[in-house]
C-alpha cells in the first residue's frame, strides 16, 4: 500500500555500492569485496529465505563462490564492524545515548550447529533447543540499531573438542559467560559511540561480578534484575540494638516480597512520553540498597529503581533495575534509560524482517559472524 516517488529509486544500486564501499575495503580479495555487496543485496531483496544459496541465485546464474565466501573463507568480520559503530556513532551519536546488551535467541532443530543447546530462549520465553547471540546496541533519540555481536558457546561447547572440530570453533576459544561477551564488546567498540549509560535485561544485570566490571570501567549501569534477587533495604531502619554483640542490620528479602510490602504513597508517578493512546505513564520507586552477590557475600551500595504500568486488565506490571548511578539522576531520565533497552526488540524486528538476520543456514561458527554481520549491515 505504500507509495513511493519513482525519482527515489533511481540509482539505488550505485547508492548500494557506495554505502558498501567503507566495509569492503577492509577485505584482502577483489571477490570478497565483490561478494560482499553481492550478499548485501540479496539481503535487502524481496527473497522469502535469505540464505546464502538462495542469494546465490537470485539473479538467475550459479554464483557458487557467494556460499563458499560465508560459510568457508576465513575473513575477518571485525574490521567490518568497527567500521558500522564508527558509522552509527556519527549519525546517531549523542553524548547521553544508551549502550543496550541483549541475549538473543535463534530456535534451531538438531545438535550440529554450532553454539546449539538446550539452554535458555528469551525469544521463546523458555528452556528449548536453539543458538543464542549476544547483541549490543546503541540507542538515541535519532534512532537505534545493532553494532555488534557474539555467539555464547555454552560450556559443554567448549569442553567437547571434537565437536568444537566439526563446527570449526577456534582452538584457543575458552568458554565465556554471556556478560563477559558483552564485557569484550563494550571494551571493543564502547570508544567509538558517545554514551552515558549501559542498559541491559534481567540475564546481564544478575551476575554482581558485571555489574562490578562496568563500575571499573566507570560506566553507569541501568540494569534490569530478576524478582528473586536478595536485596537490603538501606533506607528503613534496622532492628533495635538488644545491648549485646554486633550492632543489627536489615534481613535481606527477595525484592517481589519487599515490594508487596510498599505503601501506595511511595510510588511517584511519571509521564515518560507521548504515545499512540495518550501518555506514557509510570510509576517508580528508588531506594538504596545493598544486594546478595553469586557467592553469599554482600555488595556495594545501589539503586534500585522500581517501575510499574497498569495492564488492560487492571494488574500492575513490575521491572526491577539496579543502577550505580547518581542519586540525584532524576526519575524522568532512569525511565528514559529504562525504556530504551526495549528499543532493541524493534532493531531485531528490523534485522529479521528486512535484514534476513535469521535465515542463515551455516552450521560453523565462520559462518554465523560472518552472515550475522552482513545482516547487521543491511539493517542500517
Amino acid at each position: 500500500d505504500a507509495e513511493v516517488p519513482p525519482e527515489i529509486l533511481e540509482g539505488m544500486l550505485t547508492r548500494l555500492e557506495t554505502f558498501v564501499e567503507p566495509f569492503a575495503e577492509a577485505l584482502d580479495e577483489p571477490a570478497q569485496r565483490r561478494h560482499t555487496l553481492e550478499y548485501l543485496t540479496g539481503l535487502l531483496s524481496d527473497l522469502k529465505h535469505k540464505t546464502g544459496e538462495g542469494i546465490a541465485y537470485l539473479p538467475d546464474q550459479q554464483r557458487q563462490g557467494l556460499p563458499k565466501f560465508i560459510g568457508h573463507v576465513p575473513w575477518d568480520h571485525q574490521p567490518l564492524l568497527a567500521t558500522l559503530a564508527d558509522q552509527v556513532g556519527e549519525r546517531l551519536g549523542e553524548p547521553d545515548a544508551v549502550l543496550v546488551f541483549d541475549p538473543s535467541g535463534f530456535a534451531k532443530k538438531g545438535v550440529k550447529s554450532v553454539g546449539v543447546a538446550r539452554q535458555w530462549c528469551g525469544r521463546l520465553g523458555k528452556v528449548d533447543n536453539c543458538q543464542v547471540g549476544i547483541s549490543m546496541a546503541y540507542v538515541s533519540r535519532k534512532e537505534h540499531a545493532i553494532v555488534n555481536t557474539r555467539l555464547y558457546l555454552p560450556e559443554e561447547w567448549t569442553q567437547d573438542r571434537g565437536r568444537r572440530e566439526e563446527a570449526g570453533v577456534p582452538e584457543p576459544l575458552a568458554f565465556q559467560t554471556r556478560p563477559g561477551l558483552a564485557l569484550e564488546m563494550l571494551q571493543e567498540c564502547g570508544g567509538r559511540l558517545p554514551h552515558a549509560w549501559v542498559a541491559g535485561d534481567d540475564e546481564m544485570g544478575r551476575p554482581s561480578s558485571f555489574r562490578q566490571e562496568l563500575r571499573d570501567a566507570n560506566e553507569r549501569y541501568l540494569l534490569a534484575v530478576p524478582s528473586n534477587l536478595l536485596i537490603r533495604d538501606l533506607e528503613v531502619a534496622p532492628p533495635e540494638y538488644a545491648g549485646r554483640g554486633p550492632h543489627p542490620k536489615v534481613p535481606f528479602t527477595r525484592w517481589d516480597r519487599w515490594c508487596k510490602a510498599l505503601p501506595e504513597g511511595a510510588w511517584t508517578r511519571i509521564e515518560v512520553r507521548d504515545g499512540e493512546k495518550g501518555p506514557l505513564v509510570i510509576e517508580s520507586v528508588t531506594r538504596r540498597v545493598q544486594a546478595r552477590t553469586e557467592t553469599g557475600g554482600t555488595g556495594p551500595e545501589e539503586l534500585l529503581y522500581l517501575t510499574r504500568v497498569r495492564q488492560a486488565d487492571g494488574r500492575y506490571q513490575h521491572d526491577s533495575y539496579f543502577s550505580n548511578a547518581d542519586a540525584g539522576t532524576s526519575l524522568k531520565e532512569r525511565a528514559r534509560v529504562a525504556k530504551a533497552e526495549h528499543r532493541v526488540e524493534e532493531c531485531f524486528e528490523r534485522a529479521k524482517g528486512e535484514a534476513g538476520l535469521a535465515d542463515y543456514q551455516g552450521r560453523n561458527g565462520m559462518a554465523w559472524h560472518h552472515h550475522q554481520t552482513l545482516a547487521l549491515l543491511a539493517a542500517w
